[in-house]
């Protein structure tokens, strides 16, 4: 089967490309209100791009005319905002942060979500949250009415006591990995994983 993917609506695309690009990680954003409340939203196109810089990239989707969303609005006025990574047990409160809420209204407050001061960002993080990414926008890019994608920089990391060996720099999620997105309202709850290493291949002899 061979599909053109230019012969589709941007909604069968969306509903293809979402279904067999899975798992995708979820970034919970938390950005700043122009009357300074939180605002907070899931976003499943989303992962890290780099090290040096430290390199986040998001998928912004606006309005249906056009419009921008809040986080997009609130990224663009401010250039700041926080990326959470979420494990399961946040999972409803997550998807309740997708609803509808009225422009400029405080999904933190709605829902009863406790926040503390960011490090380096003005908006601040989430308490329940076991990873937080406090980052500065680098640039955005309007790619259709539908979506732009933010590029941004990490400036702090900030985890959960235990989670984090800074020693060796490794993580240890024991029982409790993130959250996946599949597609549709579908979410994954990872519980296995396997070790596979990259061979090592012989060095040729100089010829």
């Amino acid at each position: 089967m061979d599909i053109d993917l230019a012969s589709l609506t941007p909604r069968d695309r969306y509903k293809l490309l979402c279904g067999v690009v899975i798992p995708r990680p979820i970034a919970w954003v938390t950005t700043c209100n122009p009357d300074g409340s939180t605002n907070l939203a899931p976003f499943s196109f989303f992962n890290v791009f780099g090290a040096d810089p430290a390199t986040v990239v998001l998928g912004l989707e606006h309005h249906p005319d056009g419009r921008p969303k809040d986080t997009t609005a609130n990224i663009d006025r401010t250039g700041e905002f926080v990326v959470h990574i979420l494990t399961p047990d946040l999972n409803e409160i997550m998807v309740e942060s997708a609803a509808q809420y009225a422009p400029g209204e405080s999904e933190t407050e709605a829902l009863g979500l406790a926040t503390e001061p960011a490090a380096r960002v003005a908006p601040p993080r989430l308490c329940a949250a076991p990873v937080a990414l406090e980052c500065r926008k680098t640039v955005g890019l309007s790619l259709s009415p539908e979506r732009c994608i933010l590029v941004g920089e990490a400036l702090s990391l900030t985890a959960r006591d235990g989670l984090i060996d800074l020693d060796t720099c490794h993580v240890n999620w024991g029982d409790a990995l993130p959250t996946a997105r599949l597609f549709a309202d579908r979410y994954a709850r990872l519980v296995e994983s396997d070790r596979l290493t990259i061979p090592t291949r012989p060095e040729r002899p100089d010829s």
